[in-house]
């Protein structure tokens, strides 16, 4: 299939539609509902039994302002979780000890005044701790002692880096800010993160397009190659991650009328397979405000857990069960399940 149109930069913030518009143009689309599908591959319902991973999204406050980004985050967004809710999240790690993981994103969620709060917290709570980086704010003067503070406490690096060559990813992020990156990514390998000592350091490609990813081991060795020969750098992983249709990325491909197509590719592309490992199974997504949803990109188009299952931290922590639960979805969950699948964690099917 020939790819659609690359992104052109330059997200317009609050001039999104609201979460709601969104779903509707999604469902212009005709694209069939996602359960509908599910249940044509005996795969409905979909349901979580397990938190293996406590997502947690700090706020949309952003150093940067990516044409891709499904959280609409950039450096006017004030929406911020707060410490009562910080502490909301510290408690449910601190009574639920078989959560294994806390994995934190935004926005740049470094620039939350309580980042470090969860941080420290929960690494001395002994949970594996995921910090989802933009690079470029590494470079921050306000986060000068960033990369020391994440080494001492072992916390796993989780990267966006869309191309290995400027072009692709300053064509998503904004001009300069492959540069920086590799500026970045310099100084967690002087720290020993990607080196092979046991700071993990993980890379995150998206396609610089409304088109799927490439097979991830295969992306994986060309990024392994070129930032080792041409820059020096080393890192531990490389994910493929879809672009979803939801935010600037829904905007794009509405603005230059590839909406249907795409939302045919991905549709076209389901992989039961995929449904069977996508990330919702084992992950619950808390919102800056302490909303509970299945998934972060639920989160964005503001679609909290349903069916029975607790919708805020307080309800949660007063004893309401958040397990098992039925997953709310929505036409953009077939950005998930295309092809090899996509998640967090990279795509879901080998």
């Amino acid at each position: 299939m020939r790819a659609l149109p690359v992104l052109s930069l330059q997200a317009r913030g609050h001039e999104l539609a609201s979460p709601a518009a969104q779903r509707r143009a999604l469902e212009r689309t005709g694209t069939p509902a996602f359960d509908v599908v599910l249940e044509r591959h005996g795969r409905a319902p979909l349901v979580a039994h397990g938190i293996e991973v406590l997502q947690v999204n700090v706020g949309k406050l952003c150093n940067q302002s990516c044409a891709h980004c499904h959280v609409d985050a950039g450096p006017d967004r004030r929406e911020a979780m707060g410490r009562k809710t910080a502490e909301q999240v510290v408690e449910l790690l601190r009574r639920h000890p078989e959560i294994p993981t806390l994995d934190v994103t935004g926005g740049a969620p470094e620039l939350n005044p309580h980042f470090r709060y969860l941080v420290a917290e929960a690494a001395a709570l002994g949970r594996r701790v995921i910090d989802r980086c933009n690079l470029s704010v590494l470079l921050l003067p306000s986060q000068g002692d960033l990369v020391p503070f994440l080494k001492e406490r072992r916390v796993e690096v989780t990267a966006s880096l869309p191309s290995f060559r400027a072009a692709g990813t300053d064509a998503q992020r904004g001009g300069g800010v492959f540069a920086k990156s590799l500026e970045a990514l310099r100084l967690l390998n002087e720290a020993g993160y990607g080196t092979g000592g046991g700071l993990v350091l993980n890379l995150v490609h998206n396609p610089v397009g409304a088109f799927l990813p490439g097979d991830q081991s295969s992306l994986e060795r060309d990024y392994r190659r070129d930032l080792q020969e041409r820059h020096g750098i080393a890192f531990d992983r490389l994910y493929t991650i879809t672009n979803m249709p939801i935010s600037r990325f829904l905007e794009h491909v509405e603005r230059t009328g590839n909406l249907q197509r795409y939302m045919d590719l991905l549709v076209g592309a389901f992989n039961p397979r995929a449904a069977d490992g996508v990330m919702c199974r084992t992950y619950l997504s808390v919102g800056w405000d302490g909303t509970l949803y299945d998934c972060d990109f639920n989160q964005m188009l503001e679609m909290p857990s349903n069916h029975g299952a607790p919708q805020t931290l307080s309800a949660l922590l007063a004893g309401e069960r958040a397990l098992p639960r039925r997953v709310v979805t929505g036409r953009h969950c077939f950005g998930c399940t295309a092809g090899t699948g996509s998640s967090c964690a990279g795509a879901v099917t080998g």
